[in-house]
């Protein structure tokens, strides 16, 4: 089973400020509850998550990449491990004069459990996604 979710908010900052803060793969990893730590290798993000699932008692690396960068307008990203695969895509535009950034997350589960975990949370990293990226601005 595929698990999606679809989420957009709003600011009143310029595209420029929200781009800051989602073109910085470090920045969208830290937001994420499930991710414990990550590095870059190269063009590469290796995120570590810790899914609270029966029979997974380690972290697991998930090989994230940037395939698509519009500066200022979207990142698209992938990511690949062996219990899932996740892509990301995160869109800016300019909306009565607010800054919008609609998000779209797909991920699909190769282990047992995967997929309910991500269709019970998604909703949760994008709410915690957005907390990130509202204290980001405050900063």
């Amino acid at each position: 089973m595929t698990v999606r979710a679809n989420r957009s908010f709003a600011f009143e900052v310029s595209p420029e400020r929200i781009w800051a803060f989602i073109a910085d793969p470090e920045k969208r990893a830290g937001a994420i509850s499930v991710v414990e730590t990550w590095e870059r290798e190269g063009d590469d993000t290796v995120w570590h998550i810790k899914l609270p699932i029966p029979l997974v008692d380690r972290t697991i690396a998930v090989r994230t990449r940037d395939v698509e960068r519009v500066e200022n307008e979207r990142v698209r990203f992938t990511g690949r491990s062996s219990v899932m695969s996740v892509q990301g895509t995160h869109e800016i535009d300019v909306v009565d004069g607010r800054t919008r950034l609609s998000n779209q997350f797909v991920v699909d589960g190769k282990f047992p459990g995967v997929e309910r975990f991500f269709k019970r949370n998604l909703d949760d990293e994008l709410d915690n996604l957005e907390s990130a990226l509202r204290r980001d601005i405050a900063t």
